[in-house]
């Protein structure tokens, strides 16, 4: 499956788009990676005058690169319009802030895939190299009901 195809496929839209590029993917894990814009509306108040990214949206990155892309590619023509993706836990540790034009890559192994729920180790790590946040996501993908 082609790489844009995969994130053509996501249910998401700016703002709320968190992947900018895939840059791998194979059956056992996926690696992409995502700039945070200076617009972004949420840096004018989160820690006003010293704007850093929230962590709820260091895992949404995580999320739509580790499990919703993946996801995706694993269930490759399975995976309709009427699919729904739902983030069902996370297990996050946040080591290092990310500040506003900050690129970062998200690295994420499956742990497992079955009935249509995904569980991953994800790791996001800044342009030096340094993880700012790692841990466990799991999330589902299913038909609209």
């Amino acid at each position: 499956m082609d790489l844009n195809n995969i994130v053509a496929k996501l249910p998401y839209r700016e703002p709320f788009l968190f992947v900018d590029e895939l840059i791998h993917v194979d059956e056992e894990g996926i690696k992409g990676a995502y700039t945070f814009n200076e617009n972004l509306d949420f840096y004018r108040g989160h820690f006003y005058g010293k704007p850093i990214t929230p962590g709820v949206i260091l895992i949404e990155t995580m999320a739509q690169i580790g499990l919703a892309c993946l996801g995706i590619f694993l269930l490759d023509k399975e995976f309709t319009a009427n699919a729904v993706i739902a983030l069902t836990s996370t297990d996050i540790e946040f080591l290092k802030p990310v500040y506003p034009k900050e690129r970062v890559t998200v690295f994420s192994k499956k742990i497992y895939f079955r009935f249509g729920k995904l569980k991953c180790e994800v790791v996001m790590k800044n342009e030096s190299g340094q993880e700012v946040c790692k841990g466990l996501l799991a999330g589902m993908i299913t038909e609209e009901l």
